[in-house]
């Protein structure tokens, strides 16, 4: 069954993470963030709020629909006095307007069913000339076939029944960009990263990682049988011995009020 985010078991799982170094130097790239504000929708377990403040922000809004994650979230970013995190959603955050230099939405919008309404209220917070940062899955970036380092490949390999269902909730890149635009964003620019999600010393790593479905929501989607299944026939494809480094494939868009 999906995954129940308000569910106190599954807090950790969201929370425990950090952000990869691809993901930091691609953002440094587009954004300095040194003294910036900067609101987090859908922050989870505050993993990028974390990052966000580490890359310089002087403040950072962690803003989360689940009580629960925003708890572990406040316990994971001890030692961070410039984040706060406080209860919302994405269409009415209930902040100031004009406040923000940033906002980030990653892995958020394929919750979502209305984009333009959570792109009109991004904008609505931004300052003028403030950055809207949106990361997710298209459905290209979902079916890209399965390896080494794409493991989230596999998944769909064994269960293509699912893959329907995934890419259903996606979002091509146009209705993206379209939504954006719609809600007052200009100079939208889109960027493919490779990101790295975690490295392991051999499969036995990634097969603990798969079976406690750390941080993937997909696999929640599976019974006790179907995940030991699907760790078999990873294994099954990756036969040679040695590290492994998961990597996924997003799609970022990025628009400037």
């Amino acid at each position: 069954m999906p995954i129940n985010f308000h569910d106190k078991t599954n807090q950790d799982t969201y929370s425990s993470r950090k952000a990869d170094s691809t993901w930091i130097e691609t953002v440094g790239k587009e954004i300095d963030l040194r003294g910036k504000s900067v609101l987090d929708i859908g922050c989870g377990g505050g993993i990028y709020s974390r990052a966000l403040a580490d890359m310089g922000a002087s403040h950072v809004k962690g803003l989360d629909f689940s009580r629960e994650l925003l708890e572990a979230a406040d316990r994971a970013s001890d030692g961070y006095p410039q984040i706060e995190f406080v209860h919302g959603n994405a269409y009415e955050t209930g902040l100031e307007g004009d406040a923000y230099d940033m906002v980030l939405e990653r892995a958020v919008i394929h919750h979502l069913d209305r984009l333009p309404d959570a792109f009109a209220e991004c904008f609505r917070v931004l300052r003028p000339g403030g950055f809207c940062l949106i990361q997710d899955r298209t459905p290209e970036d979902c079916l890209l076939p399965g390896s080494r380092t794409h493991i989230r490949g596999f998944f769909f390999e064994k269960f293509p029944e699912f893959a329907e269902k995934e890419i259903s909730r996606r979002y091509n890149s146009l209705a993206v960009q379209s939504a954006l635009e719609e809600a007052g964003f200009s100079s939208v620019k889109e960027i493919s990263l490779w990101e790295v999600r975690k490295t392991y010393s051999d499969i036995s790593g990634l097969r603990h990682d798969l079976l406690e479905r750390t941080g993937r929501s997909i696999l929640h989607e599976l019974n006790d049988s179907e995940l030991a299944e699907l760790v078999e026939h990873i294994e099954s494809r990756l036969t040679d011995a040695g590290k492994i480094t998961e990597q996924d494939c997003w799609t970022i868009w990025l628009a400037v009020k």
